[in-house]
């Protein structure tokens, strides 16, 4: 038997150059996301300190969306390796980037709308036993 006779697995150039697009953008979207969600609470947490129920419920909702997040990713990482040729691969990852950028683009909407109603409930609880006339 001859050792050494099958020839080494190689990537094509084109693909690895669009898995490391890929993961550019997977990463920018996924940071992109968390900066958010951090200016998100900070901004919470400046505003509303009275009002700590509101401020952990947002910090537990951006901790659910960056999970929810994660997992996206875990799952196109699965669907990709699958791929049957290069087009299939370019249309999985553009899906993705796309959806991602839509799921960012809402939870960080939620995230402002959850803040600032929360800010607007603690401004509008006025405290009772004030002067009467």
């Amino acid at each position: 038997m001859m050792k050494g006779t099958t020839p080494p697995f190689e990537i094509p150039n084109e693909m690895r150059a669009v898995a490391e697009r890929s993961v550019e953008q997977a990463k920018l979207a996924f940071n992109n996301y968390m900066q958010a969600a951090q200016e998100a609470v900070a901004s919470l947490e400046e505003r509303v300190k009275a009002s700590q129920v509101g401020a952990q419920g947002i910090s537990k909702k951006a901790m659910n969306y960056a999970e929810r997040n994660v997992l996206s990713t875990f799952e196109f990482a699965q669907k990709i390796i699958q791929a049957k040729d290069i087009q299939e691969f370019v249309k999985m990852q553009t899906d993705f980037v796309q959806s991602q950028m839509q799921a960012l683009s809402d939870q960080v909407k939620d995230l402002g709308e959850t803040a600032t109603k929360t800010a607007m409930g603690s401004v509008k609880a006025p405290t009772t036993g004030g002067m009467t006339s």
